[in-house]
């Protein structure tokens, strides 16, 4: 049996099996199976949550997003597009026992902004599974200002 943590993320039905001593969690958007590490578990239930409750579609979710910082291949664990293709969110997500706060680990909002220093996405979260931080982007003034939550990406969509 396969142990994961409760996260506070809407809970749901995923499947997941044992192949070669190795657990996966099966992948709908990418359709493949996937190493089921913690953090692929909180990414599974963050894409959950920005579906059923965020209102964002499912085919304008990219995950592993390349991002290429100093020359170095990187990725951004989620990104949300527009329906003009634009980056609108960009999400980082880590496993449940890495502390996510701003004020706890500065280190997780850092990446994430270097990120999107690339990606240029008008949102950008933090999530553990436990802790969910949303920052609105300020093009003038390049200053993140926390956002109470998500935004509901309905209307980026004319829904």
């Amino acid at each position: 049996m396969i142990s994961l943590p409760r996260l506070n993320l809407p809970a749901g039905v995923f499947r997941i099996r044992r192949s070669a001593g190795v657990a996966r969690i099966w992948d709908a958007l990418r359709g493949q199976w996937l190493v089921l590490t913690p953090e692929e578990w909180v990414r599974q239930h963050m894409i959950r949550y920005l579906i059923e409750k965020r209102g964002v579609e499912a085919h304008y979710i990219v995950q592993e997003y390349p991002v290429s910082l100093g020359g170095m291949a990187q990725r951004a664990d989620i990104v949300v597009l527009d329906k003009e293709g634009r980056p609108a969110l960009l999400v980082e997500c880590k496993a449940p026992e890495v502390p996510v706060s701003r004020l706890k680990n500065r280190g997780v909002f850092d990446q994430a902004v270097r990120y999107n220093s690339v990606v240029g996405a008008s949102f950008v979260a933090v999530t553990n599974g436990m802790e969910l931080e949303c920052y609105a982007l300020n093009r003038e003034t390049l200053h993140y200002a926390p956002c109470e939550a998500l935004p509901d990406f309905s209307a980026f969509y004319g829904v």
